[in-house]
């Protein structure tokens, strides 16, 4: 009896650190955007030490269990030979700076620690359809407190704080493209929701109305990049839509999205938004005839030049760029607003052929589960992911958010989850049926 009961008792703190474990992943996720994007000291350092927490969960999960099981994921190949390649630069070296090397090396620990956890901890259809109500309830949130600082701006974060250096506030980020680029990564997890049929009537609607928001606050957040990251999700989402049966409920979801879009921007967008859309064109043309970010871009290409195997070092960018500036600005250029030349420079031509490996895995993995994604929880997860990696990946080409802790964070895991094999679903266990009349009477014809 002692022995039954201790089994039950470890089995219910088993599944206490799993929930632990699973919950504090998002959590910790969540937590970045709300702390400014995780950019200052102190949030880097809540962030790192907290996966280093869940990191300890799940051995004392492991210990509790009786065994040690990881559960694989081929994007673990990449992002190994990935930390390989950043020791490398530092065991040999090869670092401009290795203090920042290893300061950045420590950041994406935290990364590849909150991928691996992910792995580990999600694995069940109801924990994905649980994970994706409350991400759905949090962006919503998010974008309505973007709605309300837009209405009644005080230069300040969560009409609050000062920022230091100034910027475009919007939502709880100082730069309005890093806040393109978190609703970027959270708008397909609702939008995929909204058109499935994994979700009642009721949820599919109010899931299309937060997705609506969503993209509406990108729009009104002014940024160009991403606007058309959106742009390019909803044009791959369509994609899939037109491959598929588009039932009436379907149809509803997509009509509750559009009213609450159209409705949105025209009631707050007004002439502000219509000229900041159609300078697209004129501005690209403007940087392409030797526009700020275009020279950053030209001085970028420089440094690979100048080390194109391994780089100068991954997080030595802003020590490294004043050599090659080719024009005069009083401005510190700390990122390259171009997250594929950045990590051309820094960790060169290896470095950059394993970021393809590692986006090649995640898409091959993640397409092979589409299939039928509006009835199949893993294909829906599979397809939200990938939109949400797409769009951050289009956005990359004009921007840094891949440099911002908070949006790297979310969209290593995000990656993961997409590479991650089909989710498990719960088996239901049937009824057994009850004999009927004709059954309890037995035929005289049978009778011996």
């Amino acid at each position: 009896m002692f022995r039954k009961i201790k089994e039950s008792d470890r089995r219910a703190l088993s599944m206490s650190l799993g929930n632990v474990l699973l919950y504090g992943v998002f959590a910790l996720l969540m937590f970045g955007p709300l702390a400014f994007g995780a950019v200052e000291p102190w949030s880097i350092f809540l962030l790192q030490s907290g996966s280093a927490v869940l990191l300890l969960v799940w051995l004392a999960k492991q210990w509790v269990d009786d065994e040690f099981v990881i559960r694989w994921n081929p994007i673990f190949l990449p992002m190994g030979a990935f930390g390989v390649l950043v020791l490398a630069q530092i065991v040999l070296h090869r670092s401009a700076y290795q203090h920042d090397t290893v300061s950045q090396a420590l950041l994406y620990m935290a990364y590849a620690i909150l991928c691996f956890l992910a792995r580990q901890a999600l694995f069940r259809s109801v924990q994905a359809r649980r994970l994706a109500v409350i991400l759905t309830i949090y962006g919503g949130a998010l974008a309505c407190l973007a709605l309300l600082q837009g209405v009644a701006p005080n230069g300040k974060l969560y009409w609050l704080r000062q920022p230091r250096m100034g910027g475009w506030i919007y939502g709880p980020y100082v730069n309005h493209n890093h806040y393109a680029g978190l609703m970027e990564l959270l708008v397909p997890v609702p939008l995929v929701l909204a058109l499935t049929r994994l979700a009642e009537d009721k949820g599919r609607i109010a899931a299309a109305i937060a997705s609506a928001i969503m993209v509406g606050t990108v729009f009104l957040s002014g940024s160009r990049g991403g606007m058309l990251a959106i742009l390019t999700e909803l044009a791959v989402l369509g994609i899939f839509l037109s491959r598929g049966r588009r039932g009436v409920r379907t149809m509803l979801g997509l009509a509750a999205f559009s009213i609450v879009l159209v409705g949105l921007l025209t009631w707050l967008g007004g002439k502000e938004l219509t000229s900041r859309v159609s300078s697209i064109s004129t501005e690209t043309r403007s940087e392409i005839s030797g526009g700020l970010r275009l020279s950053i871009d030209r001085d970028t290409l420089h440094m690979f030049r100048s080390k194109p195997v391994l780089g100068w070092g991954l997080g030595t960018f802003p020590v490294v760029y004043p050599r090659f500036r080719s024009f005069y600005t009083n401005i510190f250029v700390n990122e390259a607003h171009n997250d594929y030349l950045q990590l051309l420079s820094e960790m060169g031509v290896l470095g950059f052929g394993v970021m393809v490996w590692f986006l090649v895995v995640v898409w091959r993995k993640g397409l092979a589960k589409i299939g039928s994604w509006m009835s199949d929880v893993s294909g829906a997860v599979a397809l939200a992911c990938l939109l949400s990696c797409t769009g951050i990946l289009v956005h990359s080409a004009v921007d840094f958010n891949l440099q911002i802790p908070a949006n790297a964070a979310l969209f290593y895991v995000l990656c993961s989850i997409a590479a991650a094999p089909p989710l498990s679903q719960r088996l239901k266990k049937r009824k057994p049926a009850e004999p009927s009349n004709t059954q309890e009477v037995m035929p005289t014809s049978e009778v011996v």
